[in-house]
């Protein structure tokens, strides 16, 4: 079976982009259902597909994120990576679909996890806003901060990958990707045409899609009044291309193959090598 790519609630599988892209399982009230349980559901999901994949909000409850942490500790497994990427909740939405496209490839369970790393460089994401005064993940001055309290202020924000902020006026917009892209839009309780009528044809989208606002958008932006956005790569064919043409190594600790620096199931990073001028003499501590 494919390796198992897992989301912490419904509203972050998003709806298949192709016909091989492959249901997300969803952790739902992970926090909440005995432990006993979720240990269960979780084993029974390494049984059946090997390796397990969470992707996590940053907007995710304490409880959740413990819970996570304490089902892999107590199953000691080192099959179960859980992989919290700095994204925006419908960012991370797309992120997970597009491992979910990945997982039926013929990619190892390190490599598709290492993956998710990778695809983050080609995501942006970022929302519509009526207040910055609460928002926490993105570097706001105290000007945006007096402004927002302006009454009809709205603010069109980049979370990733570089930190942008402007107050929407005539001619105003944010720098996006530099390559064709498709939008996806989550509409919160704010009433604006700027991501679709301003925002999406400055960045010349390929194609753009609605979905509903995932529930924990409105505590990762500070605000319910806000539309969301974010720009991705949709085709099977090119992320697959962009995660195979990355150098793959062996991880020193659990022996899976993986790209990057770092084993998203073990977090082992590459051992650290003395160089040649080290080992000199000279640099050696002598003894007696």
């Amino acid at each position: 079976m494919p390796t198992a790519i897992a989301v912490t609630s419904a509203d972050l599988a998003l709806p298949p982009q192709d016909e091989r892209t492959l249901p997300a399982v969803v952790l739902q009230d992970v926090d909440r259902r005995p432990l006993e349980q979720a240990l269960a559901d979780m084993q029974a999901l390494v049984d059946q597909h090997g390796h397990v994949i969470v992707v996590c909000s940053g907007a995710v409850s304490a409880g959740v994120e413990r819970r996570l942490h304490t089902v892999r500790s107590l199953l000691e497994s080192d099959r179960i990576a859980l992989f919290r990427p700095d994204l925006p909740p419908l960012g991370l939405a797309v992120l997970a679909r597009q491992l979910r496209q990945l997982a039926s490839c013929d990619l190892s369970p390190g490599v598709l996890a290492s993956a998710g790393r990778l695809l983050t460089h080609y995501i942006h994401a970022g929302a519509l806003l009526n207040s910055v005064a609460r928002l926490d993940h993105v570097p706001v001055g105290l000007k945006a901060h007096a402004k927002s309290w302006v009454p009809g202020s709205q603010f069109g924000v980049l979370a990733h990958p570089e930190p942008q902020l402007v107050k929407i006026a005539p001619g105003a917009t944010l720098s996006g990707p530099e390559f064709g892209t498709w939008m996806l839009v989550a509409k919160g309780q704010l009433q604006s045409d700027w991501v679709t009528g301003t925002l999406a044809p400055s960045w010349n989208v390929l194609g753009l899609r609605e979905t509903p606002l995932p529930a924990e958008s409105s505590r990762w932006w500070g605000t319910g009044k806000l539309i969301e956005f974010c720009t991705y790569l949709p085709d099977l064919s090119v992320l697959y291309q962009l995660v195979t043409s990355v150098r793959q190594s062996t991880c020193h600790w659990c022996g899976i193959d993986v790209i990057g620096d770092r084993c998203v199931f073990c977090s082992a990073t590459p051992p650290v090598h003395d160089s040649p001028r080290d080992n000199r003499p000279e640099n050696q501590t002598r003894v007696g």
